[in-house]
């Protein structure tokens, strides 16, 4: 069994197997580090966005400290494998982009891995320095009680239906499943 590097063997026992997708926010998170000279999140103190739901997400959150919890980790659903990191206060935030068809040539999945584990940032990589807004910190809201299904709900979340409060899914805005 090879061995890795300490950081990306807790990456692997976070998401439970190596695969190209955890490679390509490993890789990632590691530049946006590294460009911004920072150290994982304590707190919120750095942020992420991650812009598609793929096992990369897994990577930026065990490498970074970011995560959905604190509310310094968000998702865009762009659909792509772009990754933008900031520091509170800092006007500059670091855009991590994996270069279109990097992956075309490898002609499996070992391929794959193997490219991510050695390939240069600078071919793997689009990296910038781009001024973009910074995720606002985490609030805390109220939860109040929708009228229907009698479930809590978090307060901006709620919309009126019959004049009363109704949570998104009682009010037919989001449905999951």
């Amino acid at each position: 069994m090879p061995v890795y590097p300490p950081d990306l063997e807790g990456v692997i026992a976070f998401h439970r197997h190596l695969c190209p997708g955890v490679l390509i926010g490993y890789r990632a998170s590691l530049i946006g580090l590294r460009e911004l000279h920072a150290d994982p999140a304590q707190d919120e103190e750095l942020t992420a966005v991650v812009y598609t739901d793929s096992c990369a997400a897994d990577a930026v959150q065990v490498l970074t400290g970011c995560t959905f919890g604190k509310g310094n980790l968000k998702f865009l659903d762009v659909g792509k494998h772009v990754f933008l990191f900031s520091k509170r206060g800092e006007e500059a935030s670091i855009r991590v982009a994996l270069r279109y068809a990097v992956l075309q040539n490898a002609g499996s999945r070992e391929e794959a891995v193997e490219l991510l584990l050695e390939g240069p940032d600078e071919e793997l990589y689009k990296v910038e320095r781009v001024k973009a807004g910074v995720p606002s910190p985490a609030m805390i809201y109220p939860t109040i009680q929708c009228a229907f299904c009698g479930e809590g709900v978090m307060e901006p979340r709620a919309r009126l239906r019959e004049g009363k409060y109704a949570c998104l899914e009682c009010a037919e805005v989001t449905r999951c499943v």
